[in-house]
């Protein structure tokens, strides 16, 4: 009996590939670079199962191309806006994701960027590098502390539920914002407010929600300019929650006091952007989640989708689960 055709757009950890490579007859995308729209439709021909990444747009046309044959689509992130799911759902096919295996990893990397935006870490370690660095000075390169501040959260899931209890050991006050949350955890120490309340009253603000039309710019110039003016921004989320015009302006002026991106929009941020003449913001190439712990377990959680899809299964982890109705 032949083995079931996927196309997998990127390589990944072997704990997750080397199952896919056992199940099905595998066209790996092999390049750094992920496939253009082109060469993605040519691939998908005749498929009967997809694994992707948050940089694939698998959109209708996409799952046309496919053909009728396309009967899993697995994604490689927690996140799954580069897929369009009514259209998925449309035609019957179920979509996967990887949740609850991101959390600590980018729990723990969305603190590092608020302790080193806060704490200014880059800036002395260039100070140091140009020579700069000739006595000690009571006013050099002055920080913001996180003990007994005050930790805003917009979106209370997995993730910020895990900053909450991160926030605990620097006995913060920790204060979110979540209109889709349906039940309070009363074992976490975290009280929901508005978001006007949340914006005027956070000593950092951190973003857990997701891209959706009603969270895209959430971050605008109106929200910051609401925020304290020693107030440092966090983002892990998805780039486009923040307006990267509105936030260079504050930033510029110094009407927030830093900021740590590990998503931008767009994605990868062009060399020439203004917000990387700043001193005053932190940017990473979207690695929150990069640990090998982590990866691993997306990896072997996006194969276990596509496989159970594949096989008539219903999919452990499905983000439309109607399609099984």
């Amino acid at each position: 009996m032949s083995k079931p055709k996927v196309l997998v757009t990127r390589i990944i950890p072997d704990k997750g590939l080397d199952l896919i490579k056992d199940f099905c007859d595998v066209d790996l995308w092999e390049a750094a670079m992920p496939p253009n729209r082109e060469e993605l439709l040519r691939h998908v021909r005749g498929v009967d199962g997809l694994l992707c990444l948050l940089t694939d747009k698998i959109d209708h046309e996409v799952m046309d191309a496919a053909g009728t044959r396309l009967k899993v689509i697995s994604n490689f992130a927690v996140g799954f806006d580069n897929i369009d799911v009514n259209a998925a759902t449309a035609r019957k096919i179920p979509v996967g994701n990887t949740p609850d295996v991101l959390t600590d990893a980018t729990a723990d990397f969305a603190f590092t960027l608020m302790m080193s935006a806060s704490r200014r870490l880059l800036e002395p370690d260039r100070y140091l590098r140009e020579g700069k660095w000739q006595t000690w000075e009571p006013m050099q390169l002055l920080g913001q502390e996180m003990k007994n501040a005050t930790l805003g959260l917009v979106g209370f899931g997995r993730i910020g539920k895990a900053m909450a209890r991160r926030a605990v050991g620097f006995d913060m006050r920790v204060i979110y914002y979540d209109p889709t949350e349906i039940k309070h955890d009363p074992d976490l120490k975290a009280t929901n407010v508005d978001f006007e309340t949340l914006l005027a009253e956070s000593d950092f603000i951190s973003l857990h929600t997701p891209l959706t039309t009603d969270t895209h710019h959430l971050i605008d110039s109106e929200a910051l300019s609401r925020m304290k003016p020693s107030a440092v921004l966090i983002n892990t989320a998805r780039g486009p929650v923040v307006d990267p015009d509105a936030l260079y302006e504050a930033l510029k002026e110094h009407r927030i006091f830093a900021a740590g991106l590990d998503v931008t929009e767009p994605e990868p941020l062009p060399a020439d952007h203004p917000l990387l003449t700043l001193d005053n913001i932190i940017i990473a190439p979207h690695i929150a989640s990069a640990t090998v712990a982590a990866r691993d377990k997306m990896a072997w959680m996006a194969a276990r989708n596509l496989i159970a899809g594949l096989q008539g299964e219903h999919l452990p982890n499905c983000v439309n689960p109607q399609v099984y109705k």
